[in-house]
């Protein structure tokens, strides 16, 4: 996977989220398999799937590899988008996101993600390390982590789960698998190096609870 630079511009209405900004994003990241969204799910925060702002399949500016899209390379994610609406969601509480078919590498629709007041959210998806720094700059960033675990680990749940999900033909998934397989130990060294603590569910579990009770809000006393 190549080392990409996202750290672009950013427009003056991302700027405002700093100023009026309601709400922090955790960002959370690691290898396609390593168990992203349960642990997000589990935390009981609103959560933002990165995957949703994948590109489509159609679009001229995907990275390729070999005959096919290189589907595990950030050129192949809408980090602007991305970013955008983690802005919003912080600014305003609410965002409306698109939604994705793996399967189909298109867009299907949108819905409309409401944060219900919650101070602190989940924004997860194997690219969320790419846009650290951008969130940090915009003042949005309440942590960053990277999942790490075995490799052997991650293949097996990535492989069943994709399986399982029908995202792509099985040899596709395979090739794929062992690819990633391989590469696991530099695709967490590169998150790190963009930003994300790297660490095994545990920690990261024991991290976001922190920052919910420190994000909570005091209870009010009888006067």
């Amino acid at each position: 996977m190549p080392v990409t630079d996202s750290s672009h511009a950013c427009d003056l209405s991302e700027r405002t989220a700093l100023a009026g900004g309601t709400a922090r994003v955790i960002l959370l990241t690691g290898p396609s398999g390593s168990g992203k969204t349960r642990l997000a799910a589990r935390s009981g925060l609103p959560v933002l799937r990165l995957d949703d702002f994948y590109k489509e399949g159609d679009d001229p500016t995907l990275p390729r590899v070999g005959a096919g899209t290189d589907w595990d390379s950030p050129l192949s994610w809408d980090a602007d988008a991305a970013v955008h609406a983690i802005a919003r969601l912080c600014r305003e509480g609410a965002a409306t996101v698109p939604l994705y078919s793996i399967a189909t590498s298109a867009r299907t629709g949108a819905e409309h993600l409401a944060l219900g007041g919650s101070p602190l959210f989940i924004a997860e998806g194997i690219f969320a390390a790419d846009i650290t720094a951008r969130c940090a700059a915009l003042g949005l960033l309440a942590d960053a982590i990277c999942l790490r675990g075995h490799p052997t680990t991650t293949f097996r749940r990535r492989l069943l789960r994709d399986i399982r999900e029908s995202r792509k033909p099985l040899p596709v998934l395979l090739s794929r698998g062992v690819r990633l397989l391989r590469a696991e130990p530099a695709i967490v060294a590169r998150h790190r190096s963009l930003g994300a603590h790297a660490c095994a569910h545990r920690e990261a579990a024991a991290r976001i609870a922190r920052l919910g009770r420190a994000t909570a809000p005091a209870p009010q006393g009888n006067r």
